[in-house]
């Protein structure tokens, strides 16, 4: 477990804007990045990494102010997860992830359900963890009096381990229609398995999960009234939300890397003994190196904020959303997210043409970029968003709403 150095976060002004609550993520991120390489390293469980985000606030940052939220929006959000994901792609995912989760009662509870979670967990802070793996058989739920009980094993559950609060999703026994609830992390019959051992995203804890009865009253059924499920549109936002919350700390991550690979090129790296210069960063290969991927990563990052920029104006209006407005927005978010996934695994890989040799120590640290990038970006086939782009371009066709787009 790591150990900070304290920030006395709750003596300064709370940040009053987007702008602030950027900079307030780029301290985090600052002092995540005291000893990143070796928390890597050790892989050990995020506690003290997860008490940094909720004294620092950005555990609240969508919740609503009159209960000690920020208040702010997705757009924001975004950016204070690239801001943070330049120090530590695996806490960044893990907040990421949780803004996700606390609004996933909005996306797709009632009025009363979202007000009465948002509440709740702007005013206990609460930290959210989802066991929400549409990849495994379906944990099976079950009815009870007026409890649901559900029954199974996903096998990740990211940030569950160390969360307040967790997401659940099964689906009714003998039935196809899917039901999500929030429950505290402590549940009986909830057992989060310590089986994370993955190259990167290690401290993540996305590890399997066990459901054993696990049981919630049918009020916490997220979006059903008397015992029917009311669907909107605007449900299936989920995907393109959590999809740009990936685009973001890929975004993050390679801008991380660019970071630390030109602080060490400045400091350590060694001119080529044939090159004619005394100073590494003199080096014509080397400057382009830099030039060249800073230009690739600011074209993708404008991209990243305008498509944030679009989605946050379906959100300010639910209702709104319709088929064709979801399907033009899922679009931009796939092409987004395969030119992110592009150019954050060519940052995070050719950073080490400009180091060289002597910078792949394991005390540099500078592989878990690359190591952080490649894990993640296999969420799903990068082939299937660029497909989504280009099946909109050649007949018009909209994405149908899956788990995945």
């Amino acid at each position: 477990m790591s150990t900070f150095t304290p920030v006395d976060w709750q003596t300064r002004p709370a940040p009053q804007s987007a702008g602030e609550w950027i900079a307030r993520a780029a301290e985090v991120a600052t002092v995540l990045a005291t000893d990143a390489a070796a928390r890597d390293h050790a892989g050990a469980t995020p506690y003290a990494e997860v008490q940094l985000l909720k004294e620092s606030g950005l555990v609240t940052l969508l919740g609503p102010v009159a209960h000690g939220g920020a208040g702010e929006e997705w757009t924001t959000a975004y950016r204070v997860v690239r801001e943070v994901s330049k120090a530590d792609g695996s806490i960044a995912q893990l907040l990421g992830y949780h803004y996700l989760w606390n609004w996933a009662a909005r996306l797709v509870g009632t009025r009363e359900q979202w007000e009465h979670v948002e509440a709740e967990a702007a005013r206990n802070r609460w930290f959210f963890g989802g066991a929400v793996n549409p990849r495994d058989a379906d944990v099976i739920v079950t009815e009870d009096g007026d409890d649901l009980v559900f029954t199974g094993r996903k096998t990740f559950s990211t940030g569950s381990r160390i969360s307040d609060v967790t997401v659940l999703e099964g689906v009714f026994e003998g039935t196809d229609q899917h039901v999500f609830a929030i429950v505290p992390s402590d549940s009986d019959g909830l057992t989060f398995h310590d089986d994370w051992d993955n190259i990167g995203q290690r401290l993540t804890e996305s590890g399997g999960v066990t459901l054993d009865g696990v049981r919630t009253p049918w009020s916490s059924a997220a979006g059903y009234v008397d015992k029917k499920f009311q669907p909107r549109i605007y449900n299936t936002l989920n995907v393109p939300t959590i999809q740009l919350v990936f685009v973001n700390f890929y975004l993050g991550i390679a801008a991380g890397a660019l970071q630390t690979a030109a602080t060490y090129t400045r400091e350590k790296t060694r001119p080529w003994l044939h090159g004619g210069h005394e100073r590494a960063v003199d080096e014509p290969y080397v400057i382009d190196i830099y030039g060249d991927l800073t230009a690739k990563l600011w074209a993708v990052e404008a991209l990243a904020d305008a498509v944030a920029a679009e989605g946050q104006r379906l959100h300010e209006d639910p209702d709104a959303v319709t088929e064709q407005t979801r399907g033009e927005f899922e679009v931009r978010v796939a092409a987004v997210k395969a030119r992110a996934t592009d150019v954050a695994l060519e940052v995070s890989n050719r950073i080490f043409e400009a180091t060289g040799a002597r910078s792949t120590s394991h005390a540099e640290g500078l592989d878990r970029f690359w190591r952080n990038v490649r894990t993640h970006t296999l969420h799903d086939p990068v082939f299937y968003k660029r497909r989504e782009v280009g099946r909109w371009v050649l007949d018009g066709e909209l994405p149908e709403p899956t788990w995945y787009s």
